[in-house]
């Protein structure tokens, strides 16, 4: 065993994938919970910076020509029986009943008219949608994740868009959670196994390198 962490994790990670031909923008549950000091789910500074960061690379994605998707947790009520296991074990979800304003979009975020939006219940963006075979008939191979949390639902979907055959980039200063320790934890995980992890001005060249692409 080598002494120190990044030493022994290059031992048997340390692939990089690249990016793809035909990338997608995701924008993983971007709630007013996290940014309302009142809510248990909080966020602080993590999570506004990441929402900035989120917003600048949505532009940069609508005039590269590439689909952006966002996502939202949803609840009809509260008694949480579409949340099922999830609800009874995560206190906070009361925050995504319909109706509340936790459960809104974050100020700055307004789903435009050409972007999809999917709702779910679980931390996956992928589980119980068809957010995959949508990415699918699109031809996409390129899963770009932004979102929040880093420890929560965007290593869900992160392990989720992997595991649905494609490329998948984390980009780090788009992504939030309540502190530090999980956020960074997370991050180094996810870019071990199943991701590209790379920085905002990382992804933004990218997409600016970008023709417009054309999209059934």
């Amino acid at each position: 065993m080598t002494d120190t962490l990044d030493a022994n994790y290059a031992l048997a990670y340390g692939g990089k994938a690249g990016f793809g031909r035909r990338p997608a923008l995701l924008m993983i549950d971007f709630a007013q919970a996290y940014y309302d000091p009142d809510c248990p789910l909080y966020g602080g500074e993590g999570c506004k910076t990441a929402l900035a960061s989120a917003l600048r690379l949505r532009e940069l994605a609508h005039a590269a020509g590439i689909p952006v998707i966002l996502t939202e947790s949803y609840f009809p009520d509260d008694r949480g029986l579409m949340g099922g296991r999830f609800w009874q074990k995560a206190k906070p979800l009361p925050a995504f009943i319909k109706g509340r304003s936790t459960a809104a979009f974050a100020d700055g975020l307004v789903p435009r008219a050409d972007e999809t939006v999917f709702s779910k219940q679980y931390p996956s963006a992928f589980f119980g949608t068809s957010l995959a075979p949508m990415l699918t008939s699109l031809g996409i191979d390129n899963v770009i994740l932004t979102g929040l949390t880093t420890s929560g639902c965007v290593r869900a979907s992160c392990v989720d868009s992997m595991s649905h055959g494609f490329i998948t980039t984390v980009v780090a200063d788009a992504c939030g959670d309540r502190h530090p320790g999980p956020h960074e934890a997370n991050l180094f995980d996810m870019n071990a196994k199943y991701a590209d992890v790379i920085s905002e001005d990382e992804a933004a060249t990218f997409l600016t390198s970008l023709s417009d692409l054309e999209f059934a």
